[in-house]
Order: C-alpha cells, then structure tokens, then sequence
C-alpha cells in the first residue's frame, strides 16, 4: 500500500506493507484525512531534525475492512446498540488517555503518558491504517450517510478547539441544560457569562474556534492579518471590532507576533489560551501578567469527551465547513504542504 514518510525532512509516498490485524482492533480503509497545522509544524522540524520520527496525518475518515474486537460502540457516545463492523464509514482521533492516572483525574488527559504513547500506525497518509480497542472505545465514531466526508474530517481538530474552550472555563449547555464532564458523567450545566471573546488568527483552526465559541453561546471574534481570511470568517458571523477589549483571547495564529496583539486587545484580569506553537523562544510578559492579573494557560489536545461533542456538534449539522478545503490525490501530499505554507490555500484534506 502507499503511505506517506519524511525522509531527509522531504514527504515521499512510498510502498509498504498493509498493517494485519494481529490483535484487537480494526484495519480502515483511509478515504480522506486533513492536513493539519500540527503537520506542518513536523515537516519543518524534520528538516531540521531528519532523524526524528514522524507521524503524519490524522484528521482521517475511513471504512473499517476488518475488524476483531468485544469493544460495542464508543463508550463517550453512548453508542452501545450498534456495534462496529466491517463495511462502517468512521471518523477518528489518534490518540487516548489512560483515564486513571492522577494526570487525567486532574483533567489533563493529552499529558497523560498513555495518550502520548499511543497513534494511529503507519499514518494518517496512508492507504490503510491499523486502529487498537482503545482507540475504537474512545475516539472513534460512526459517519452517518447524511454527514459530509470533508465536514467528518473536521471532528478531531474541531476537538481541539471545544477542549481549550472548555479549559478557558466555559460550559456547553445540552438538552435540559445538561452537560458532560471529563469523567464522562452528565451533569447540571452552569450559563456562560457574558463575555466577549476574540480569537486571533482565523485559518482553518481559528475558524473553527469561533464557530466552537458562538456554539457555547459566548460572543465570538476573530482577527487576522490576511484580509482573505478575514473576509472568510465574517461570511461565518465572525467580525473583528478594534475598538473592544475582551474577556478571553484564544491564540491559533503560529506567528509570535500575535502576543503583542494579544497584549493589546485583553481586558485587565482577562484569560488569553494558548492554542498555538510559535516559532523560537517567545514568550509572555511577566509583569504584564503580574500587574493587570491576567491568566495565561495552554490547551493542547481533546480528551474523548471532547471528540464525542465535536462529533454530535458536526452530526448536527451545527458546525458546517463543506467547500473550505482542497483536496489533493495522496500522491499530490507535497503539493498540499507547499501550497499551504505558501498561503495558497485555505485548508487541504487529502483524498486516499
């Protein structure tokens, strides 16, 4: 099968060995995975770094062709009636925690030491990739007929985005404003406050973001630099007022210089959520922080909760993104990359 590798920090698609199913879990067939900016940030460090190991692509909405396994549904879902089987469309996360060490009783499940050791194998660019038990009990989900392909491609990073603004301190309020926690457990909702927030930095990420921020019902805006993008996320609702400061800033743009923007823009005793990696050593004011009480804090990636909201969300038809992205042969994957380094391009989701 082909499957996509980093050799001497450049993308070769190469030919392997179909991963067999000699334990529990799933082989899935990949139709389409997104390029994520995670991606690129790899790529780049591999040229740097030509020995190092990456993963590459994981955003994936695939078919399920075998499958050996007493897993009944996804545990976050509550899906429990219909169980996986071969011939199932799925969308994934990679990774899962452990959900019993004191990292994840804290709630910090993407620093638990089981979630970083487990992915995908070989990789998200490839024809075929092998998924185990934990990944069919925790992150993956049924793609309904009705749902698009390109907008099931979203659930994972669309993820992302709902944990931070869940660590930001906000709650999503369900039917009989109900909600779930970390633990899984559904509980009493408590009501957003009326707070203003401003995401800075409006590619496929920060999109989502905002689109994430109106569904908890908190007032959602966005800037960024490319008047393209802007233009893009207005059509979505998302407008920048330069006249406003805000409660919580979420930073999804990779420049460094977004901190002086972030600075400039956050109420005093504001939170400002790190959602991004920068290039170098930057960082944030200490007296800045100090003397106007601001909270700084990073999020990193979802825990199954997580997943489980960005998929009924999606399922709902409440975050649509259909048409945003382009879509390129997984032989065409260095084409992508470039193309989106060079701001050509919007987002790109690979078809397999």
């Amino acid at each position: 099968m082909k499957s996509a590798v980093l050799k001497n920090g450049k993308i070769e698609i190469i030919e392997t060995e179909m991963p067999a199913l000699t334990a529990k879990g799933a082989i899935i067939k990949v139709l389409a995975c997104g390029l994520c900016g995670s991606d690129i940030v790899k790529i780049k460090h591999a040229a740097k770094n030509p020995d190092s190991k990456v993963v590459l692509g994981h955003e994936v909405v695939g078919k399920i062709v075998e499958i050996n396994t007493e897993i009944i549904g996804n545990s976050y879902y509550n899906d429990n009636t219909t169980p996986f089987k071969a011939g199932d469309i799925v969308c994934l996360g990679h990774h899962y925690p452990c959900n019993s060490c004191d990292i994840c009783k804290n709630g910090n499940h993407s620093m638990c030491k089981t979630f970083k050791a487990v992915n995908i194998s070989p990789a998200g660019f490839s024809e075929y990739i092998y998924v185990n038990e934990g990944h069919l009990k925790n992150t993956v989900f049924k793609v309904p007929k009705e749902l698009n392909i390109e907008n099931a491609t979203f659930v994972e990073p669309f993820a992302c985005c709902i944990r931070a603004i869940r660590r930001a301190g906000y709650t999503f309020c369900g039917k009989n404003n109900m909600t779930k926690n970390d633990k899984n457990e559904i509980i009493k909702c408590t009501e957003n406050p009326p707070h203003k927030a401003l995401v800075i930095g409006l590619g496929s990420i920060g999109l989502l973001m905002s689109l994430g921020l109106k569904a908890f019902n908190i007032e959602a805006f966005g800037f960024d630099i490319n008047p393209k993008r802007q233009a893009l996320a207005l059509k979505y609702g998302v407008d920048f007022d330069q006249n406003l400061q805000y409660d919580t800033i979420f930073m999804t743009s990779g420049s460094n210089k977004a901190i002086d923007t972030a600075f400039k823009y956050i109420k005093d005793g504001g939170k400002i959520v790190v959602f991004s990696s920068v290039e170098g050593d930057f960082g944030y004011r200490n007296n800045d922080v100090y003397y106007r009480e601001l909270t700084v804090l990073g999020s990193y990636s979802p825990a199954p909760v997580d997943l489980a909201l960005s998929y009924e969300l999606i399922k709902q038809g409440r975050i649509d993104l259909a048409g945003i992205s382009t879509h390129y042969m997984l032989d065409n994957l260095a084409e992508a990359v470039n193309d989106t380094m060079l701001n050509k391009i919007f987002k790109a989701c690979i078809k397999v």
